[in-house]
């Protein structure tokens, strides 16, 4: 989902900077950490480039703890005039398509992304219409008097207008990820569950790794993609960098005579500059889903209990009520909470350890990571084998 701090991550250059890391033969043994919507998707892709590949993640896949944990999380292509997520998305999109046709399994559902206009002109929508129209896509606007007519349970009467981007909607996550790890067991990767502990950088390079287990794992290169958990891996370089929130989402209980309209229609995120609500309609019989996408409080990933905070309940359910007039008194009927891996400017972190040149980070997630993860993936790929120079976008500041 979009971030708060920076909404939309700033527009990047398209300065490539000199790739970095030892250039690896398909004999090479790679170990990534981490199973989640980065990690998992970058196993896959190097695997499928002929590298012997280990996964390793401390609880599974799609666990409880993990940002990519939950049911769903929202694909939208919109970012503002930053061309280079739009670009991610729309290959993403294309990939996603890809893989639940070839595993036969339904992750993404085009329910299309309905925004919320409180202005005339909102930058995040207009600013992206060009990317848009690049690529054939186009928006839907909508008068609030016709979505009056569409959406009789939404209450406009305080919006400008609404737009439908009818090519997004909402993803299968943690589904998504036991996939992702599926797939490369089947292909013939290696996957274990343990939590991990880097050992000495000597050389230039990273070794080893100790699990949990007692055991130790020694790899030609190493990728980190552990979420909230890399700054704490690697306090020295990510530990200010890489900053732990918590995040709370709620599932409402729908009144039955309201069931169809909330269950059918599109994802919603509502643009007004404050509290960054966003919200995805029945999936998987859960309820009526509202995420709150203001940064929270600091968070432990590991330790920190998943329950919801009064005051930022209260908040969402008031907003719920005013802009779903239906839900006034719609029951919680369950409560999550995710924790957001946020970089300093919300882009993602795809470079090496300055001291160890085999040893690669892959983060900054930020809240909108997740729909990005096959086409990430396949780019941190490219990037890791020496096939594409190094993105300024996403080096360590």
């Amino acid at each position: 989902m979009p971030s708060q701090p920076t909404f939309a991550p700033r527009s990047s250059s398209t300065v490539r900077l000199p790739r970095r890391g030892p250039l690896l033969d398909t004999k090479s043994h790679i170990v990534v950490v981490g199973a989640g919507a980065f990690g998992g998707w970058t196993a896959l892709w190097l695997l499928r480039a002929g590298f012997k590949v280990t996964l390793v993640d401390a609880w599974g896949p799609g666990n409880s703890r993990a940002s990519s944990g939950d049911e769903t999380r929202v694909i939208r292509s919109t970012y503002g005039d930053n061309e280079t997520y739009f670009n991610l998305n729309v290959r993403a999109l294309e990939l996603w398509r890809e893989h639940q046709h070839r595993w036969n399994k339904s992750l993404f559902f085009n329910t299309g992304v309905l925004w919320f206009c409180y202005e005339e002109f909102p930058s995040m929508i207009e600013a992206t219409e060009p990317f848009m129209t690049k690529h054939q896509l186009s928006y839907q606007y909508i008068s609030v008097q016709d979505a009056a007519k569409l959406y009789p349970h939404i209450h406009t009467a305080d919006l400008h207008h609404l737009v439908l981007d009818p090519y997004g909607g909402y993803l299968k996550a943690r589904e998504g990820c036991q996939a992702v790890q599926e797939a490369l067991v089947r292909g013939g990767g290696q996957y274990k569950t343990a939590f991990v502990k880097p050992q000495a950088i000597e050389g230039g390079r990273l070794g080893a790794i100790a699990l949990s287990d007692g055991t130790q794992l020694e790899a030609d290169a190493f990728v980190f993609a552990c979420g909230p958990w890399l700054g704490q891996l690697f306090p020295e370089i990510l530990n200010q960098t890489i900053i732990c929130t918590k995040q709370e989402a709620y599932y409402l209980g729908v009144p039955a005579s309201h069931t169809a309209l909330f269950d059918t229609m599109p994802v919603w995120i509502d643009l007004d500059g404050q509290d960054f609500y966003y919200g995805i309609p029945g999936n998987a019989y859960r309820g009526f889903k509202v995420g709150v996408d203001k940064r929270g409080e600091l968070f432990d990933p590991t330790h920190g209990e998943r329950i919801s905070h009064p005051e930022v309940l209260a908040k969402a359910r008031a907003f719920m009520a005013h802009r779903f007039p239906a839900l006034q008194n719609a029951p919680l009927v369950e409560s999550r909470v995710c924790p957001y891996e946020n970089s300093p400017d919300g882009n993602f972190i795809l470079d090496t350890h300055p001291e160890a040149d085999n040893c690669w980070f892959l983060g900054g997630g930020s809240g909108h990571g997740y729909k990005h993860g096959p086409a990430l993936g396949e780019l941190a790929t490219e990037i890791i084998t020496g096939k594409r120079d190094l993105e300024n976008l996403f080096r360590i500041r």
